[in-house]
């Protein structure tokens, strides 16, 4: 599988596991443990995590499948985001819902995690969600001190568009340090990061993209949603023509971008993790990324 470089010390596979809906799932730590290492077979070995997700529990759910296996770690890069408080009956200072960036949070998050997730170090870690209130100095001297630290490896951000990731990257440049991620919602069905520039300006400086939702939370399998109606009536002789499954087209569709987007999938099934995996070894024509692309606008281009 190819990989994409993040920064000199981190390199992630081109499509990444999510753990969002872990909790739902309802496994035995075997059980996880056994998919973990079905995923790192199929070259898989970057895992997406973040504090709040299952009120609190997935990092949990996963530290103990990745504790079955001592060795299994060194085969992954874990990513894991902070920065949103949700009321939870199972984290005292959860007493609300807001956004939280400052550096105790920051840092109490990131222990908190590497607890839950049983590691001593994260490979990347993203504010989940820009802040009216954010201070970017403040984030720069948690991030600083949990890079010298050791704790983290990379550092980056999600659902930043261009000027929350300028005044958080000023400042950070100021201690040589970089924000290498942007996890952003991107689909054929949701192109308001293609079409509002974000993406090229990630990409003009080097920001690799995650593309969460990336076949739009099922929206792209809704025949009754008029823009998915037309989406697929591109998509579904493209699938023929390939002999692979809608999944995969999307998957390609994706990859074609130059931008280095990594779809984030929050499948339990490995059939659908093939699927998307089938999508990486084919490559679309101009013409029918351009196919799809207008379809989801509705219009064609000028």
């Amino acid at each position: 599988m190819e990989r994409v470089k993040i920064n000199q010390h981190v390199s992630f596979s081109n499509v990444i596991q999510g753990s969002w809906r872990a909790k739902d799932w309802d496994w035995t730590p075997q059980q996880l443990n056994y998919y973990i290492n079905e995923l790192v077979e199929r070259g898989i070995t970057t895992m997406d995590h973040a504090d709040i997700y299952g009120d609190y529990s997935c990092e949990g759910i996963f530290g103990e499948a990745l504790k079955l296996s001592p060795n299994l770690r060194e085969h992954l890069e874990i990513v894991s985001k902070c920065g949103i408080v949700l009321p939870s009956e199972h984290l005292a200072a959860a007493n609300g819902h807001r956004y939280d960036h400052s550096k105790k949070h920051i840092r109490e998050t990131v222990e908190r995690s590497l607890k839950q997730l049983q590691v001593e170090q994260l490979d990347s870690l993203l504010i989940h969600k820009p802040s009216p209130l954010m201070d970017p100095h403040e984030i720069t001297e948690a991030v600083k001190s949990l890079v010298k630290e050791g704790k983290i490896k990379s550092f980056g951000v999600s659902n930043f568009n261009k000027s929350q990731y300028d005044l958080l990257s000023k400042c950070l440049v100021c201690d040589k340090l970089h924000i290498t991620l942007n996890q952003l919602e991107v689909s054929p069905y949701t192109l308001d990061a293609i079409e509002d520039g974000t993406i090229n300006y990630m990409y003009k400086d080097d920001v690799k993209i995650m593309s969460w939702s990336p076949l739009a939370g099922g929206k792209l399998f809704d025949l009754e949603d008029e823009k998915s109606a037309r989406i697929t009536a591109i998509i579904s002789p493209l699938a023929q023509k390939y002999n692979v499954t809608t999944t995969a087209i999307i998957m390609s569709w994706l990859k074609k971008h130059p931008a280095s987007i990594m779809p984030v999938l929050g499948t339990q099934k490995i059939n659908r993790i093939d699927e998307a995996l089938q999508g990486m070894t084919i490559t679309l024509t101009d013409q029918e990324w351009f196919d799809i692309y207008t379809a989801s606008l509705g219009h064609d281009i000028p």
